[in-house]
């Protein structure tokens, strides 16, 4: 399952960025969450550990990840290394600068579980987060150009 949608924000990279970086900024925007936070000493940076509790189809998805990019005002990425209801999860959010502001890009991957189920499911899963992606999309353009 992948998703990958973009959108124009008029605002600099630096106004935005918080809003990637902040466990509260990011539960500002990011629709089905629930919890977002940095689990250890280290909070920025690639290596940096995090769990965040997302709503799913009525079930708490509830993962463990590591930062595996951190650029700043430029790219964020993690991938998941615990948790429940998905095999593999991965997540990548990019600023590129573009004439009238910034291109924000949001992509997930992710392999559910249960086999052939999994497979089966996938699909409807994949048309049911790009909406949910396209909402969050534009509320973090709103927030980030008030």
């Amino acid at each position: 399952m992948k998703v990958q949608r973009s959108i124009e924000i008029v605002a600099p990279p630096e106004e935005i960025w918080p809003f990637l970086t902040d466990p509260e900024k990011i539960l500002e925007w990011y629709i089905p969450l629930q919890k977002f936070e940095y689990t250890g000493e280290q909070r920025s940076g690639p290596g940096a550990p995090l769990y965040f509790e997302e709503k799913v189809a009525g079930r708490t998805m509830k993962l463990n990840c590591v930062v595996t990019e951190w650029v700043e005002n430029k790219r964020f990425a993690f991938r998941m290394t615990s948790g429940n209801m998905m095999k593999s999860y991965e997540e990548s959010w990019i600023l590129e600068d573009i004439p009238s502001g910034i291109r924000f890009t949001f992509m997930e991957q992710g392999e559910l579980p249960y086999g052939i189920i999994g497979r089966l499911v996938g699909p409807v899963a994949q048309l049911m987060s790009a909406a949910t992606v396209g909402r969050m999309l534009v509320k973090l353009k709103r927030l980030a150009e008030q």
